[in-house]
C-alpha cells in the first residue's frame, strides 16, 4: 500500500510496517485482533521509538495505529506525539466500513479497482490470495469496538478527503473524545488517493513531528 511513498518527508523518515499474511509475510498466520496486533507488535517496534515519531492509518488500519497507541501508554513506553487517522470513525463507533456487508463477488470488484489504483493489473490468482486476507480482516474490523472513549497523551490529527464516498466528515468527530489536542483536516482526493503520497498529505504528516515537507525523497520500492 506504501509502495508509491518517499523514504523521507523532510527531515522525517517514513517506516511503512507490513502485516502478517500478506505479501512478504504471506505464510505467517493473521495478526487476529487489533488488540491481538497491538500486543504482538509492542517489541518489535520498541527499539524505534528512541526519538519522536508519530503513527499513521488509514481507513480500518488507523484502528490498530490506535490500539498500538493506547497500549503504549497504558504500559508506560514512548508513545507518539501525533497519531493521524485517515478516513476512519472514531473506536466507540466501530465497527464501520461499507465491505462488512458486500459477498466475496463484489469484494473481489473492489480489489480489482484497489490494484488497478496501485498501478497494477488483476490477476484472478493474486485477486483470490487478497480476497482470504481480505476476510479476515474485516473479520479483525467486525468484532472491534471499545465502549467509550480513552484519552490519550497525543495529539490526534483526523484526516477527511473531500472526495471520499465512503466516509463523511462529520462521522470522524467522534476522535475529539480521544486527546486533549485533537484537529480535523480536509485534504484533497478521494479515499484511494493516500497510496501515492500526495503532497498535501505529506505536509500534514512533516508537521505532525514539528517538520516541514520541504524536501521529499524517491519512493520507497516493496
Amino acid at each position: 500500500m506504501f509502495s508509491q511513498w518517499p523514504r523521507l518527508v523532510g527531515d522525517i523518515e517514513i517506516c511503512p510496517i507490513q502485516l502478517p499474511a500478506r505479501e512478504n509475510r504471506l505464510r505467517e498466520p493473521h495478526f487476529g485482533t487489533y488488540e491481538e496486533l497491538a500486543r504482538s507488535i509492542i517489541d518489535p517496534l520498541l527499539p524505534y521509538l528512541d526519538r519522536p515519531f508519530a503513527f499513521f492509518g488509514h481507513c480500518a488500519a488507523a484502528l490498530p495505529a490506535f490500539e498500538v497507541a493506547h497500549r503504549l501508554h497504558e504500559e508506560g513506553l514512548p508513545t507518539p506525539d501525533s497519531l493521524v487517522v485517515s478516513a476512519q470513525v472514531a473506536p466507540h463507533h466501530c465497527p464501520f466500513d461499507r465491505y462488512l456487508e458486500l459477498a466475496d463477488e463484489q469484494l473481489l470488484v473492489e480489489l480489482g479497482a484497489l490494484v488497478q489504483a496501485r498501478g497494477g493489473k488483476p490477476h484472478p490468482m493474486l485477486l483470490g490470495m487478497m480476497l482470504d486476507v481480505l476476510r479476515q480482516d474485516l473479520e479483525s474490523n467486525r468484532v472491534y469496538r471499545r465502549p467509550k472513549p480513552v484519552s490519550l497523551p497525543t495529539r490526534i490529527v483526523a484526516l477527511h478527503w473531500e472526495s471520499d464516498v465512503e466516509i463523511r466528515q462529520d462521522q470522524l468527530l467522534g476522535w475529539s473524545q480521544y486527546a486533549e489536542s485533537v484537529s480535523f483536516e480536509v485534504l484533497d482526493g478521494g479515499h484511494f488517493d493516500f497510496l501515492s503520497a500526495p503532497a498535501e498529505l505529506m505536509d500534514v504528516l512533516a508537521r505532525s513531528l514539528g517538520s516541514t515537507a520541504s524536501s521529499i525523497d524517491e519512493p520507497a520500492m516493496g
